[in-house]
């Protein structure tokens, strides 16, 4: 089946505690039709890609990350 798929790097200080805030969140399988993994590149990318069955589940599961990860981040500028 043709998966559709996302793929970001975000370049940041923060990178390792928002990867650690955001690894409990993505081992649970939420959404059937969507997978979505994350890891570190070097000590200041945080890479994030998603793949999904189809665009509204490709589209379901960035909202949910992307809302994580602005949430981690927000929290590192906070502290």
């Amino acid at each position: 089946m043709l998966l559709h798929e996302a793929i970001f790097r975000f370049s940041t200080s923060h990178s390792q505690q928002i990867y650690r805030a955001l690894a409990p969140e993505l081992s649970d399988d939420v959404n059937p039709r969507s997978t979505t993994q994350c890891w570190l590149e070097g000590e200041n990318t945080l890479v994030l890609k998603v793949e999904a069955q189809d665009i509204a589940a490709l589209r379901a599961a960035l909202n949910m990350v992307l809302r994580l990860v602005n949430v981690a981040d927000e929290m590192q500028e906070m502290g």
